[in-house]
């Protein structure tokens, strides 16, 4: 016989679209973001994201040829690790931090764990996290010349909208009240829903523009990259929480949504194959799990940010979301007590 036939074992589900493609659609999804940063804050970031993304495919091409393993590269998933990483850092940031920060999601938390799809934790928010760590001052300074905010006097966003919350709160002390009073101006002065829609605000290279963002969200949609279940119940989740526990109106609601990186993280990390749960159910679980604690964090933590910290928590619980969302196989009988 001339035809051979491929014999393999269980499962046999065969899906058109490769990692390749995938990773490609994530990249192409992410260019919308990346373009309006590069507008809004000039040239540099865009230096910012081409050596990012060029330290992450480097060091992914340099391990695998020292490990002595096969070159990995052409599935575009270290571009797109170097691409998140990239659109998560303040616009003046000097390079060598995400440089490092990509040598240290690529090596550390992707390939010491086996490479793609072995990490239990999204490589390049634990990559942000390890940079927000170490330098935290670097890492937290959005002034950009070009919109013309001066970080000294000007809060961001997310700061300005947890000095609201605290200057509505019983307990705030007159010297903090005067701080958060000031905040509170701050946003509810500068900070309209048009511009935070839009994305003519201080924040990091890929967060700022909602609109943006959902551009590259409806194309993951749309090619069936991603699902719903994830950042609708994430964002919904989030919604929540800050109307019950935040200000009770809308535009307080609306802030929090469009203001700092929920929207990036709901559709682009915490979507990400690797470190979500496998069952429809888990997923949602998994989402309401990181809404909460992404609002916890906002409302009642140090920093007025909390994206990044409330999905690589939500990564450890994802195998005791799997155990107990799994349905039991077929023709399984309990086992005797």
């Amino acid at each position: 016989m001339a035809e051979f036939y491929n014999v393999s074992s269980s499962p046999h589900v065969r899906a058109a679209s490769s990692t390749k493609d995938i990773m490609r659609d994530v990249l192409i999804a992410m260019l919308p973001a990346a373009a309006f940063g590069v507008w809004n804050f000039g040239f540099y970031s865009l230096a910012v994201i081409i050596l990012t993304v060029a330290a992450a495919v480097a060091t992914e091409y340099v391990y695998c040829k020292v490990a002595k393993k096969t070159i990995s590269i052409g599935d575009y998933s270290a571009a797109v690790t170097g691409m998140i990483l990239a659109l998560n850092m303040p616009p003046q940031i000097p390079v060598w931090i995400p440089i490092l920060g990509s040598i240290f999601a690529i090596v550390v938390v992707k390939q010491l764990y086996g490479g793609l799809g072995q990490n239990w934790m999204n490589p390049a928010l634990a990559a942000r996290c390890f940079l927000l760590i170490s330098f935290a001052g670097k890492m937290t300074d959005f002034t950009s010349k070009q919109l013309g905010f001066d970080s000294l006097s000007t809060p961001t966003p997310l700061a300005a909208l947890k000095a609201t919350a605290a200057v509505s709160g019983a307990t705030v002390s007159a010297t903090s009240g005067a701080t958060a009073a000031a905040g509170s101006n701050a946003f509810y002065n500068l900070y309209n829903l048009n511009k935070l829609f839009i994305g003519t605000i201080p924040g990091t290279i890929g967060e700022v523009s909602v609109i943006a963002l959902l551009i590259g969200a409806v194309y993951l949609l749309a090619r069936k990259v991603i699902s719903f279940e994830i950042p609708v119940t994430y964002i919904l989740t989030v919604a929540i929480f800050v109307f019950i526990f935040g200000e009770h109106n809308i535009y307080f609601v609306l802030g929090h949504l469009f203001a700092g990186g929920l929207i990036f993280g709901a559709f682009f990390m915490a979507t990400d194959y690797a470190t979500r749960p496998i069952t429809k159910l888990g997923q949602i679980l998994f989402a309401v799990f990181i809404g909460i604690l992404t609002g916890l964090f906002r409302l009642f933590g140090g920093s007025a940010e909390g994206v990044s910290y409330a999905i690589i928590i939500g990564n450890i619980v994802v195998p005791l979301l799997e155990r107990v969302t799994l349905p039991k196989a077929f023709g399984r009988r309990k086992k005797a007590a």
